[in-house]
């Protein structure tokens, strides 16, 4: 095992300045993700015009991302538990570099899809090692916690990309931001590189191959509640990932809002979301993540209904819009943490393939989301419609499929243990 980092005992777990480092490391990288996905937000109207095409249209190469997202880390999962973390981080990031690069100069709306979608393929692995980092370092209510604090850190980046991107494009056009997001990868490559150790020592290693690779995701398939924390954290995202698709729209072109207006209120919603995910970490303190899950969902719920309802009746105009939709985004960041760390405490052994899957439904989710708004119409109702219908079904799967009842509390024995 030179040169790697086992996964240590509880007493050797990073504390205080090593703890805040390693947080703030991977969250860096794990935001790849979201500044790619959000960056060009603010460009999507002048993007639909420049390459003469439609925003439904538009809203495909955000699918693009989103799907490359998926299989990225349906591919890049397995991959980190036979050849360890590190390896796999920085060719992804690697690939993120060029195909940013390409998206810089390309000539149409098709070329750019296609490109989006390699994009998203090279920042699966950051969201991929990252949590499976955390799954070899951490267990139980620490391994929750840390959730959220990435989460803290994740929440930067949807404050930061639009504005980032907004301030962009006061000086070029939205291939200047394709240009900032290769720089941001390349600075995130040198990072990986030199800071993030590797986690996964070759004896916890699995064998590389397509029928270990099926064993592996068989099991976690056979597992219910497995599945249905995993359906509950893609369908939860499918709240956020309407409101991604659609805000550009609905407050630039329904409300009246420029570019840098628009960045700034996407930025509150953000804040939201960020103290949602930091009020998850302090309550975990007293409460288990099986009772905090199905509180945040029916908050999420509730909102999602009386936005709706407001925008269906044209109550309260851009602020009976904002309101609710800000209350979403808070239960959605309540919620966020919780389903990975119970999840992944039911198969540490494989959390790389276990971390791929979640972020895969997640992503999957996301493709699908994004041009429905765009299909129904890209106005606030469109995106009402998507946001109240994601935070219904995620608490519907919660109490069908997962029954939290049911759940032991986070730090019982796994099925890995008792295996």
């Amino acid at each position: 095992m030179t040169g790697t980092l086992a996964a240590p005992r509880p007493a050797a777990v990073p504390s205080g300045a090593a703890r805040l480092r390693l947080v703030l490391i991977l969250g860096s990288l794990i935001a790849l993700g979201p500044l790619t996905i959000d960056m060009y937000l603010p460009a999507l109207p002048a993007l639909a015009d420049d390459l003469r095409t439609t925003p439904s249209t538009v809203q495909l190469t955000l699918t693009g991302t989103l799907a490359g997202l998926a299989l990225g880390q349906l591919l890049v999962g397995p991959l980190s538990d036979t050849f360890g973390r590190r390896r796999p981080l920085l060719a992804g990031i690697g690939l993120h570099v060029v195909a940013s690069l390409m998206c810089m100069v390309a000539p149409s709306i098709a070329v750019l899809g296609v490109l989006r979608v390699f994009q998203g393929v090279g920042a699966a692995s950051a969201a991929v090692v990252t949590m499976a980092v955390v799954r070899d370092l951490f267990t139980g209510r620490a391994a929750a916690t840390l959730f959220s604090r990435l989460m803290l850190v994740l929440g930067v980046a949807p404050v930061l990309a639009p504005t980032l991107g907004g301030e962009v494009l006061r000086f070029t056009s939205w291939r200047g931001v394709f240009a900032v997001l290769a720089v941001l990868a390349l600075v995130l490559l040198v990072v990986a590189a030199l800071a993030v150790p590797e986690t996964l020592p070759r004896a916890r290693r699995r064998p590389l191959g397509l029928a270990s690779t099926a064993r592996t995701y068989r099991t976690l398939l056979t597992d219910r509640t497995f599945v249905g924390l995993v359906l509950v954290a893609g369908l939860a995202m499918a709240g956020l990932f309407g409101y991604v698709a659609g805000s550009s729209f609905v407050f630039q072109q329904q409300f009246g809002l420029d570019q840098q207006q628009f960045a700034l209120l996407f930025g509150a919603g953000a804040a939201f979301l960020i103290g949602g995910t930091q009020l998850n970490a302090a309550l975990l303190r007293r409460f288990e993540p099986r009772q905090l899950l199905p509180f945040a969902l029916v908050v999420g719920t509730a909102a999602g209904a009386v936005l709706l309802l407001l925008v269906a009746f044209e109550v309260g105009g851009l602020v009976g819009v904002v309101v609710p939709l800000w209350a979403v985004l808070f239960a959605v960041g309540l919620s966020l943490p919780n389903p990975p760390a119970l999840a992944l405490a039911r198969h540490g052994a494989a959390a790389g393939t276990a971390s791929s899957l979640l972020g895969a439904v997640q992503m999957g989710v996301g493709a699908v989301v994004s041009p429905l708004v765009g299909l129904l119409g890209t106005d606030a109702l469109a995106m009402g419609l998507v946001v109240a219908a994601g935070a219904t079904a995620a608490l519907v799967v919660l109490v069908v499929v997962v029954r939290p009842w049911t759940l032991d509390d986070i730090d019982a024995p796994t099925v890995d243990a008792a295996a």
